[in-house]
This record gives structure tokens, sequence and C-alpha cells, in this order.
């Protein structure tokens, strides 16, 4: 089984809603038992919190449900059982890769940014920044998808 983990911030906004993209179209591909998908942030300020209602509103919009996740903060263990560990800025990933160096962890997969840009936090904006960090998670789970698809 392939395993991917989404990492934002405060794992409210964007990598919920990239959880939640993937995880559809995963289901639309007949792939959901195939690939093993989740979220979690950088901090622990939102543990244990739903997604912020603007990601829950945009996602319900098209069709994703998030109502379920909770928002919880990256551990060690995640370096060990994620294959692919995608941070959504160049801050994540550096945090991420502080984190796996200073624990001396080992790490089994690919710890990246998710896409060739930084996913913009949305958190402090209104519906159009929701909106286009949507859309770029979209475009991005799309072509993740392909790649998935090629590899399982």
């Amino acid at each position: 089984m392939t395993s991917v983990l989404f990492v934002c911030l405060g794992n409210i906004c964007r990598s919920p809603l990239a959880e939640g993209i993937l995880r559809h179209r995963l289901v639309e591909a007949g792939l959901e038992r195939r690939v093993l998908v989740d979220s979690a942030g950088t901090g622990n300020w939102h543990a244990g919190k739903a997604p912020d209602p603007r990601s829950i509103e945009i996602a319900a919009r098209n069709g994703i449900d998030l109502s379920g996740l909770r928002a919880r903060q990256v551990g060690a263990a995640d370096f060990e059982r994620f294959d692919l560990i995608l941070a959504m800025d160049r801050d994540n990933l550096e945090t991420l890769e502080r984190f796996g160096a200073r624990a001396g962890l080992v790490r089994r997969g690919d710890v990246r940014r998710f896409l060739q840009t930084n996913v913009p936090d949305p958190y402090y904006g209104g519906p159009e920044e929701f909106q286009t960090v949507f859309d770029m998670l979209d475009e991005g789970c799309d072509r993740l998808l392909r790649d998935l698809v090629q590899g399982v």
C-alpha cells in the first residue's frame, strides 16, 4: 500500500483540504483501499479540532466531506509510516527537515513540497483565498493521482 501525508502549519486549512481532495479522487478511481492518505500540522495549536469551517465549506461545495477529520501534529512515527510526506510550503518543509534531523529519524519515503510553488495559508483570508487554495490543491492532487496510479 502506498501512503501519503499532507502537512501544513496547523492542520485545519490546507492539509485537510488536500487529504479530502485526494481521498475523493481515490474513491472515484476505485483505489481508496490501495492508498493511505492522512494529514498533520507542524504545530499542535489545533490538535483534536475539526478543519476550519471555510475549508469544510469549500470542500462541501465540491462534493467532499471533511467533517470527520481532526487536526493532529506530525510525529516521529510519520517519517517511518508514509512513503510521501508533502509539505504545503517551504517553511513547513524546513520544519519537517529540522524535526527529522534533530530526532535522528530515518525516513521511509520522500519528504518534499507538494507543489513546485508554495500553497499560501488562507487562514487570515476570505472565501477567495480558500477558493484559490482549493484550486491549487485540486490540480496538484490530479497530478499526484496520475503518479500514484502508475505506481499502484
